[in-house]
């Protein structure tokens, strides 16, 4: 399989996708929302947008399955499974805040191998592929510099159904943000992701996060240089819902505080 070449036809299709998204929003009617939950709302332009990428995903590797936010799609495949949510940031979208995305990944057996980040709005398109190394509107990128904590510009994301370990997010938060530039909650994991990966922001972390949040940012960090761990310093971000993100540089630094209030 010819990774690049598959990565450039996931950019046309979220670039395409993303139009639609976009000239939606600048009619859109926050009466249409549906809720999935307590504050996890949904609307005809997640479930559309989900079923363009879907089709034509389809087409492109015709062997793949799918894990998909709104379930369009309940394909299981031997080898290969597309990642998607179609539209990372809904709240922000009903509401009117221009900062939502596309985000694709692709994972062959467990491993993720393929990454596309549409920041819709911008019109910044994030991209990577195993070995290949991770890319922004076609030029490279990589994570920034910063060598600790006291240098960064960190980035988060507040729970919002699910509150039981609303006490040590708190704690993280009253620590950091004492030590460093400042923290952003933006709305979109998927963002955060890509943000981290071309040196903007310098950290991440969030927990009850799905898959499809996370899955395309995961490649994007890894192939522009920088660590993705769970809150323990493992490799389990996905199974156990909990993200750290980092240049590589503060690795150690983030976890120490995150594993003190988390246990």
């Amino acid at each position: 399989m010819n990774l690049q070449n598959l990565c450039q036809q996931v950019i046309s299709l979220s670039n395409e996708v993303g139009s639609f998204i976009r000239e939606e929003a600048k009619m859109f009617d926050r009466n249409m929302v549906e809720y999935k939950g307590l504050h996890d709302m949904v609307s005809y332009v997640d479930k559309t947008a989900e079923q363009k990428l879907v089709d034509r995903l389809s087409e492109l590797l015709p062997e793949a399955g799918f894990i998909t936010e709104e379930k369009t799609s309940s394909k299981q495949g031997l080898k290969y499974t597309w990642i998607i949510d179609p539209l990372d940031g809904t709240t922000n979208f009903i509401h009117g805040i221009p900062t939502f995305s596309i985000s694709i990944a692709l994972q062959c057996d467990e491993e993720l191998i393929l990454g596309v980040v549409y920041e819709i709005n911008r019109d910044e398109c994030f991209s990577a592929w195993k070995d290949g190394g991770a890319f922004l509107n076609g030029k490279p990128i990589y994570v920034s510099k910063a060598p600790q904590i006291e240098n960064t510009l960190l980035a988060t994301g507040f729970p919002f159904y699910e509150f039981a370990d609303l006490e040590p997010y708190l704690n993280v938060l009253r620590v950091l943000m004492q030590k460093c530039h400042g923290i952003r909650r933006i709305g979109s994991a998927a963002i955060d992701l890509a943000y981290v990966a071309s040196g903007r922001f310098d950290g991440y972390f969030e927990y009850n996060l799905n898959s499809y949040d996370v899955a395309a940012g995961i490649v994007l960090v890894k192939e522009a240089g920088g660590q993705v761990f769970d809150f323990k310093g493992g490799n389990q971000c996905i199974a156990k819902r909990q993200i750290i993100a980092t240049n590589g540089l503060i690795s150690e630094e983030l976890l120490l505080v995150i594993k003190h209030f988390f246990h």
